[in-house]
């Protein structure tokens, strides 16, 4: 089986033809790439493929209604619909400061849930 890709690793946008053996899904070969980081991308693509989170949670008592947030690091993509449902049901209150830990270590990730930006406290 043929995948094709384009690398995200650096702004050259590379596009991968990744060859795939269909019976264990092992790579046969990677084409395309000009620096090794289109190896690395394409390997963690087929195998277990990671994405950045963002989100927006409730908040109660800010001077806004949600506070934005994101993972801390890549997360399995195989992860983010039931990390969603978490963020969907969970309220903190304000005030928040951009960087603050939402949520520790979700679902054993590895990834915190951090704030991207400040709520004062409602006046």
């Amino acid at each position: 089986m043929i995948k094709k890709l384009v690398c995200i690793q650096c702004p050259m946008g590379c596009k991968l033809i990744v060859n795939i053996d269909e019976s264990n899904n092992n790579i046969l070969k990677i084409e395309g790439n000009k620096c090794l980081r289109g190896i690395d991308y394409a390997n963690d693509e087929i195998k277990d493929p990671k994405r950045i989170l963002t989100s927006s949670v409730k908040v109660n008592g800010g001077d806004l209604p949600l506070v934005s947030v994101k993972t801390d690091r890549p997360i399995p993509k195989k992860l983010i619909k039931e990390i969603m449902s978490i963020l969907k049901e969970i309220e903190i209150n304000g005030p928040i400061k951009r960087g603050d830990i939402i949520i520790k270590n979700i679902l054993n990730s590895g990834a915190n849930i951090v704030a991207t930006r400040s709520i004062k406290k409602k006046a």
